[in-house]
């Protein structure tokens, strides 16, 4: 473990009807940390809009969790307007997120600490092999080979939403985008200010509670729009902020 690397960490988890699954992750967050030798560290839900009783079940949790703070969203804004907020929320030296539907294993935030060293900016999980049904793997699929090639991404895996970031890069960058196309925009205005990656294979498991809210005819349009809006931005102008 680079323990000098990684002295103070922020976790936070974007949370939509995770009811079945919040209060799960941010125990073994905080768990996780502790065995990982972070003394330093903060656990922070952004609820963007639940109604499926999440809110309820966080109010609670925040008063017994001396180290989780939750913020809420009045109403659902979209997954970059919940990112956006817990990436404005952390405080840390360190950032790592992932989803609040626990389709990855938070245990695993191990690895990424101990690949972190003095010279990465972003430890980045890929999916050892995706949990999902065999259509939304050839989607999956043929979306990172698209992405991947007309973004110039250094990762290849820029689905993995299992990240951690340091917060001096994080400060340099600003987002823009409300909906799934955040990570895309996310990773390359990372690399449009000089960030070093670094890759962790993590596992994927399949969905225990709820279900996903992106594949939708209006939602994936929606996302097509808002990536070649990116792409003019982020690759032909290389625009960070």
């Amino acid at each position: 473990m680079h323990a000098k690397t990684v002295r103070s960490l922020s976790v936070f988890f974007p949370c939509y009807n995770d009811k079945g699954t919040i209060g799960v992750l941010v125990q073994e967050a905080i768990a996780t940390l502790r065995e990982a030798g972070i003394t330093d560290y903060e656990v922070i839900v952004i609820d963007d809009g639940s109604t499926d009783g999440s809110r309820e079940l966080l109010r609670e949790m925040e008063k017994s969790a001396p180290a989780l703070r939750v913020i809420f969203h009045e109403r659902n804004q979209g997954y970059g307007a919940a990112l956006r907020s817990g990436f404005a929320a952390a405080k840390k030296e360190w950032i790592f997120y992932t989803d609040g539907d626990a389709q990855y294993d938070v245990k695993e935030l191990k690895l990424l600490i101990q690949t972190a060293t003095e010279d990465t900016d972003v430890v980045n999980g890929h999916k050892i092999s995706r949990s999902d049904s065999l259509t939304r793997i050839i989607i999956g699929k043929l979306y990172q080979w698209g992405i991947r090639f007309g973004f110039l991404l250094a990762i290849r895996d820029v689905d993995c939403d299992f990240r951690l970031i340091r917060k001096a890069k994080m400060d340099a960058i600003r987002l823009v985008s409300n909906g799934g196309s955040v990570c895309v925009e996310l990773v390359r205005r990372l690399q449009n200010v000089g960030s070093v990656f670094a890759e962790v294979p993590v596992h994927h498991y399949r969905r225990v509670y709820g279900h996903s809210q992106f594949f939708t005819f209006r939602r994936v349009g929606a996302a097509l729009l808002a990536l070649s809006r990116l792409w003019f931005l982020l690759v032909l102008l290389r625009r960070a902020r």
